[in-house]
């Protein structure tokens, strides 16, 4: 597969990278649009296997309940999504998600207040 995104490296961490064109064929490149994923839609993806679906439909209704953004990869390459790297979700406790977030955007280096995040306002 040439292409790759945080759908795809969903698919892999749940051990269903073999569904990973297909989802993005269907259009499935997001994991917000994931969300929506159901039985018919699994169908038209090509997903027949009983325990794969179920496992598929668990981890959909993961991400509704507690949003995309619980879901946290560490990358052995922070600039790559490929599939040699070492995936580890964690889904804190909601009110820990704050800490989490702050704590790795530090880590990153990430400055969200800074640009190219932030644009100063012109008076």
């Amino acid at each position: 597969m040439a292409v790759s995104n945080i759908v795809c490296e969903w698919l892999r961490a749940l051990g269903l990278g073999q569904y990973a064109e297909s989802f993005l064929d269907n259009g499935y490149d997001d994991l917000e649009i994931c969300k929506q994923v159901g039985d018919p839609d699994l169908d038209a993806i090509g997903v027949e296997n009983p325990s794969h679906r179920h496992k598929l439909l668990k981890s959909i209704r993961q991400l509704r309940e507690k949003g995309a953004a619980s879901v946290y990869f560490m990358l052995n390459d922070p600039n790559s999504l490929s599939g040699s790297a070492e995936i580890l979700c964690v889904t804190p406790p909601p009110n820990d998600l704050d800490i989490v977030i702050r704590e790795q955007l530090e880590t990153d280096g990430v400055r969200l207040t800074a640009h190219p995040y932030s644009t100063p306002v012109s008076l």
